[in-house]
């Protein structure tokens, strides 16, 4: 398990198949992820789920997301890994609507930029938006992700974005010593 502000990142395991289908054959959330929703029944879905759960390529890790009271609220993942070039893709849906705009895809985004670059050698992380998904947009640059290109593909047009590892070094940097200062403010000057 990886702990974050508020929320708890663990390993995907068939109780969270439920959520998933509902998320996935969500047209929405689906759009979001600029991919059709499913249409397979749920059983056949859960099949093809356990089955996919029993084999993780190392070329990839996916996590469920939890509240800390240990409640599914979506799932993100890095995938791609090239240990050869040093990057890998990120993944992350929230698909439970009752958590967006309340900092829980930030602290997701955080939480899994710090754990791939303190236990990875990944030097790059990148990913891909719809240009459309303002809001996905405004999270990534504020966890420190910067846009690199547009790119169109089937009909999608998507900001892809991408952090390296200097650049999450100089934020660690940066937040400690802002964390100092408000350790240890300066004396207050008198008068008199």
């Amino acid at each position: 398990m990886i702990s974050g502000r508020k929320v708890i990142l663990r390993e995907k395991s068939t109780v969270d198949a439920w959520n998933d289908y509902a998320w996935e054959t969500d047209p929405e959330l689906s759009h979001l992820d600029a991919v059709s929703p499913i249409t397979i029944t749920f059983s056949q879905y859960l099949a093809e789920y356990a089955e996919e759960l029993s084999y993780c390529p190392p070329s990839s890790r996916r996590f469920a997301i939890d509240t800390l009271d240990s409640k599914h609220i979506g799932n993100c993942s890095y995938y791609n890994v090239s240990e050869s070039r040093g990057e890998a893709e990120l993944g992350i849906m929230i698909g439970n609507r009752n958590y967006w705009d309340k900092g829980y895809g930030t602290d997701v985004i955080t939480t899994l930029v710090n754990h791939i670059f303190r236990e990875t050698n990944i030097k790059r992380i990148y990913l891909k938006t719809l240009q459309s998904n303002s809001r996905a947009q405004k999270c990534f640059q504020k966890c420190g992700f910067t846009p690199y290109r547009h790119w169109d593909k089937d009909g999608f047009s998507f900001m892809l974005m991408e952090i390296h590892r200097n650049q999450w070094r100089e934020g660690e940097v940066a937040k400690a010593a802002g964390s100092k200062e408000e350790n240890n403010p300066p004396p207050l000057k008198t008068t008199g």
